[in-house]
């Protein structure tokens, strides 16, 4: 299956469980792997054969802007949602990493696949 990469989507997002996470946003990186097929679109050069990553960029990002999660978790499912509301996108991996989240590491991450109905 073909696909198309996001990568490092930088997020500013309330998002934590902490008492001090619940007053201010953080950076998310986000990295997606949409499937779905792209040889029509490869033949046309149309993107009516393709998604419009662009458009699932502007979702995220309007979408971090207005929630307040608690858990990366929870973040990495909406944002599969979102990706998998586009036509053609058959499933999707998701990875949401929250840089300095822990003392003595570089980021937290968590990784999800979901396939669309």
């Amino acid at each position: 299956m073909d696909k198309i990469i996001i990568s490092n989507l930088k997020v500013d997002t309330v998002i934590g469980t902490l008492p001090e996470e619940r007053t201010k946003t953080q950076v998310l990186l986000i990295n997606i792997e949409l499937y779905l097929p792209l040889q029509a679109a490869g033949k046309s050069d149309s993107l009516f054969d393709s998604v419009d990553y662009s458009q699932i960029e502007s979702k995220i990002v309007e979408m971090s802007k207005k929630t307040k999660f608690s858990l990366i978790e929870r973040f990495a499912e909406e944002v599969a949602d979102i990706c998998l509301k586009e036509n053609l996108v058959s499933h999707v991996k998701i990875e949401v990493a929250k840089p300095r989240a822990l003392k003595h590491s570089a980021k937290v991450s968590v990784c999800i696949e979901r396939k669309g109905e």
